[in-house]
């Protein structure tokens, strides 16, 4: 027995320094890994040029074989990295992974291609490819584990991917929808099941697309307007923070200023009514927090504030008669 075990070492070392190819469908070729042949065709698919490899890997995308054209392409990067047929190969890869609904994998195949191949003749085709990814996942489809078990929808990995887009060709034909959309993406942000948009980044986004793209008045014009509203939702979700109101109705004004003909001028005017409003709201309460800790001159401060944002808002009224109530008070305590 102990023999036996003796010789067994050697045995794995001999099989481990000596790869054979199995007659099963399963094949390990040194420097290429393992690949899936039918019996009675192993190897027919190999060629000793990356050209004409690259080849067999394209006619078998054309024709819908996505297997075969996988490992035909991958055996050009495994044996031909630097030739002038890899960056296709990369390509085909991608193909391969997007016909069979690994998108994420698809996506990351594609960054590789334009990441190393930037002067690739499809690099537009591939760019739209990347936006149409990452759009499914804005969509809600979720990202997988290890690559193939869908578990969690992310927004902030569905923004990076938009961000590569953009990186990849800020002033292509996707661009500016890509750049739309890393806002769009951080205003359906999601945390252990609960939404929580980060309207701050997504504002940021917007006001990005609005800048870089000044020259596209339609794609300016929907960055602008939606940069005022992500400042609007921010401003109704903080009690007594006054600063997202007053950048809602700069960029409000600004959107009414620049596109007086947009549809969307009278909901403008009318979202920066209500946010006066609400700004003549939050003073008001604040006023009122100082008076009842009798800190006169403070309730003053925002009371006066109520009335020069709205002047005519029932607020404004309010604040009026609390500080003409105030000066009496004031001017009896200096009295006495």
């Amino acid at each position: 027995m102990s023999f036996r075990i003796a010789w067994f070492p050697l045995i794995f070392l001999l099989l481990v320094a000596f790869p054979f190819r199995s007659p099963a469908p399963f094949i390990y070729t040194p420097g290429e890994g393992w690949t899936y042949e039918p019996v009675g065709g192993e190897g027919k698919w190999k060629q000793t040029t990356a050209k004409d490899q690259v080849e067999v890997a394209q006619a078998a995308l054309d024709k819908g074989a996505h297997g075969l054209a996988f490992k035909a392409a991958r055996r050009v990067i495994a044996v031909w990295p630097l030739s002038d047929y890899a960056p296709q190969a990369q390509y085909i890869i991608g193909r391969h992974y997007e016909a069979r609904g690994l998108d994420e994998k698809a996506f990351k195949a594609y960054q590789k291609v334009l990441e190393k191949y930037p002067k690739i003749a499809n690099y537009d085709e591939i760019l739209k490819r990347q936006y149409e990814i990452a759009g499914k996942f804005l969509g809600g489809k979720y990202f997988k584990v290890l690559g193939y078990v869908p578990l969690y929808s992310s927004m902030p990995k569905t923004a990076e991917m938009y961000e590569k887009v953009v990186k990849n060709g800020p002033f292509s034909e996707v661009a500016p929808k890509a750049q739309l959309n890393i806002g769009a993406a951080h205003e359906k942000n999601k945390m252990l099941g609960f939404k929580a948009p980060d309207y701050p980044a997504a504002a940021k986004a917007y006001e990005t697309a609005a800048d870089r793209y000044h020259d596209r008045p339609t794609i300016a014009a929907e960055a602008l307007f939606r940069e005022s509203m992500a400042h609007r939702k921010q401003a109704k979700d903080a009690d007594y923070d006054q600063t997202s109101a007053g950048r809602a109705i700069d960029r409000f004004t600004d959107f009414i200023v620049l596109y007086p003909d947009d549809p969307r001028v009278p909901e403008a005017r009318q979202f920066i009514a209500e946010l006066r409003l609400e700004q003549a709201r939050g003073n008001y309460e604040i006023a009122r927090f100082y008076e009842t800790k009798k800190r006169w001159s403070g309730a003053q401060v925002y009371y006066n504030e109520v009335v020069l944002k709205d002047p005519e808002s029932p607020y404004a009224a309010k604040a009026r008669e609390r500080l003409d109530q105030l000066r009496e008070r004031v001017q009896e305590a200096s009295r006495n």
